[in-house]
């Protein structure tokens, strides 16, 4: 059932492109307005597309916690104990905690916060920015239904939505979080990007999509794609002379 989004607060602790992306998703969706968006970043280096956007921002975590009800988790992995160890004061039982962390388990994020926080952990992919993303989502112990409901809701305008057991989740992200580097069409052609440089976007040094653009290069599969496209040109003009 599609629930009424007008007044909800969402807030997002981190400013990376992949909150970057989730956070246009959500607003492009017309449902929540950007004065109802709230972000936190240690520096100023990525609020300023947030600001461009009319997203409040902030350099306090627990700012963006006080102001919120909806609430992503957007930092690198390394990172989560010690934001969740300065925020979890103003968590309460009414906030909806959403990790898009990377191999942090919902075990984990159970254990750091308040007894009875309600957690889901997310793994979106960057194709959110052009409404062609394809996320995965699981529930903790004490998010329901309504809370599912609520983030596929909020979520419809960054593309496919799906929930499914968290042993899924690591799979999605070798296959949808870091496959874009590893080819996404539409992504390049409308944002305009050099192809490298969408490669880069999502290539957070030592996280998952480095390691799976080693392992292509490892097994040469730049070199056999060019000698497939070499190939296929040649037997074309073999198959023209005759």
């Amino acid at each position: 059932m599609e629930q009424d989004l007008g007044e909800i607060k969402v807030g997002f602790i981190g400013a990376g492109k992949m909150a970057h992306g989730i956070a246009q998703g959500i607003l492009l969706s017309g449902k929540v307005c950007p004065g109802n968006v709230m972000v936190s970043a240690p520096s100023l280096n990525n609020l300023g597309k947030f600001k461009d956007c009319g997203v409040r921002t902030t350099h306090c975590n627990t700012e963006v916690v006080r102001v919120t009800r909806v609430l992503f988790l957007a930092v690198k992995p390394h990172i989560i104990p010690s934001v969740l160890q300065e925020v979890s004061a103003v968590i309460t039982p009414q906030h909806i905690i959403i990790s898009v962390a990377a191999g942090v388990t919902v075990a984990t994020l159970e254990r750091l916060l308040p007894t009875g926080s309600m957690v889901l952990r997310l793994m979106p992919n960057l194709p959110c920015v052009v409404q062609e993303g394809a996320l995965l989502f699981c529930r903790g112990t004490r998010a329901g239904p309504g809370e599912a409901g609520l983030l596929r809701e909020l979520l419809a305008s960054c593309g496919l939505v799906e929930e499914g057991p968290e042993a899924f989740i690591d799979i999605h992200t070798g296959l949808s979080g870091s496959g874009v580097a590893y080819g996404a069409g539409r992504l390049l052609r409308d944002s305009g990007q050099h192809p490298a440089q969408l490669r880069a976007d999502v290539c957070t040094p030592g996280g998952t999509t480095i390691f799976g653009l080693h392992a292509l290069e490892r097994g040469g599969l730049r070199a056999a794609a060019m000698g497939a496209v070499e190939a296929a040109t040649e037997r074309a003009r073999e198959l023209g002379g005759k």
